[in-house]
């Protein structure tokens, strides 16, 4: 009657875990009954940096990415690969450009070289005359180069007028500046075009 209960247990003494206990409850490899860790979290355990902390390191690495990306680039500018070419020479409207501009003979081509004979010229043609009077050569030299540069402006806007035609009917629409990099690149002397030409004078893109 005064007795204790049967039902009520005795107080359990309750000790707090030591520290080491509570690291060890949280490793996951330290006993069974411990939760396995999630895939996620072992693939996050497993990450490594692909750049070294080092930077002495991480410029070595990034100079070393830069060299190849260049070579690509410059074998791509031989070649015509079209992955690995210059942002600005990218897609089929500008290999379509550059493949029309590379078949014709363009006047825009000879610019350059006109450019320095005319300033040689000025040079070696003396502005007067043995007998004082003025010596018209040199007038006559810049007539010559300026009626070339218009020659060359109406060829260059015949072109782009037809090239544009051309590529409307073949792809629907003309991309902004596709037009205005053909009129630059047919104003380049060819050997020295990048990329490089990949058709011979008269073969036309289909």
């Amino acid at each position: 009657m005064f007795g204790r209960k049967k039902d009520q247990a005795p107080a359990q003494q309750i000790t707090p875990a030591s520290p080491d206990q509570f690291a060890r409850s949280k490793d996951p490899q330290t006993a069974k009954g411990v939760p396995t860790p999630s895939r996620k979290a072992q693939e996050e355990a497993r990450k490594r940096p692909l750049v070294p902390n080092d930077r002495a390191a991480a410029k070595v690495a990034a100079r070393d990415a830069r060299r190849v990306e260049q070579a690509r680039m410059r074998r791509a500018l031989d070649t015509g690969e079209e992955r690995f070419l210059p942002a600005r020479d990218k897609g089929p409207q500008k290999r379509y450009a550059r493949d029309y501009v590379d078949a014709r003979f363009s006047l825009g081509e000879f610019v350059m070289f006109a450019a320095l004979a005319i300033v040689l010229l000025t040079v070696l043609i003396p502005v007067r005359n043995a007998d004082g009077s003025s010596n018209n050569s040199q007038l006559i030299v810049f007539g010559i180069f300026w009626a070339m540069v218009a020659f060359v402006a109406v060829d260059v806007l015949l072109m782009s007028r037809k090239l544009k035609r051309l590529m409307a009917a073949k792809f629907g629409s003309v991309d902004s500046g596709v037009i205005w990099y053909g009129a630059m690149r047919s104003m380049q002397f060819r050997r020295l075009r990048l990329p490089k030409p990949l058709v011979s004078r008269g073969e036309w893109p289909t």
